[in-house]
């Protein structure tokens, strides 16, 4: 049986390798979006590359203080990693690319299969799968609705997102999904203030959706 030190001690390297993961694999996925997504633009410059990492890397650094060596481990780096390129994509384009959002989805949900397996949560899958078609069809209600203030961008990123949020819990897909819109709200009004309503328009939903579900993510047990 390892003791408390050493388990400590494997737990920061855990923490450690995970970060550095992220940090190789952000600027993977900046060059291959610019080379598979050329309408997305070239690769950025370099401010928002080493933003970007950074990013990615203490994400990744958390979900891996949060989940340990858990089977779900994989699938949630997967998140960071394609989750702040979605960040960056929306809050400089307001656009959500068709192709990343799939590929969070369908590598989520093989990731996270793959989890529920290994670790037999059966009904955690379940609950994963019926979280997106929850969270997806309440986004597209609201986009419909509201078609000003809700992209399909946004509307399709309420399906991983939900896959995310499930597989945790009913909870965390509550208060996941409430967040993503409250910090959307205050952003809202700190662009309001600061440069006049006019401007709401630039206000990108996708990334208060993303820190939403990191935060959900993370903080509930």
């Amino acid at each position: 049986m390892l003791s408390a030190e050493n388990s400590d001690s494997i737990s920061v390297l855990l923490v450690l390798t995970t970060a550095l993961l992220g940090v190789a694999l952000s600027p993977i996925a900046e060059v291959l979006i610019a080379k598979l997504l050329p309408r997305l633009g070239s690769v950025p410059r370099l401010q928002v590359r080493i933003m970007t990492a950074v990013l990615t890397a203490i994400a990744c650094a958390v979900f891996a203080l949060r989940f340990g060596t858990a089977t779900i481990l994989p699938a949630f780096i997967l998140l960071a990693v394609l989750g702040v390129q979605l960040a960056r994509i929306d809050f400089s384009l307001h656009l959500l690319p068709n192709p990343l959002v799939l590929l969070l989805l369908a590598s989520g949900i093989i990731l996270l299969l793959i989890a529920s397996l290994f670790g037999q949560h059966a009904d955690n899958m379940l609950r994963a799968l019926f979280s997106m078609m929850i969270l997806f069809a309440a986004y597209l209600i609201l986009g419909l609705i509201s078609p000003g203030a809700m992209g399909m961008g946004d509307v399709k990123l309420a399906a991983p997102i939900g896959l995310y949020l499930g597989y945790l819990g009913w909870t965390q897909l509550l208060y996941g999904g409430l967040l993503g819109f409250i910090l959307n709200g205050v952003v809202t009004v700190l662009t309001v203030a600061r440069k006049g309503r006019k401007n709401t328009a630039e206000v990108a939903h996708g990334p208060s959706m993303l820190a939403a579900t990191l935060a959900v993510a993370v903080l509930l047990p």
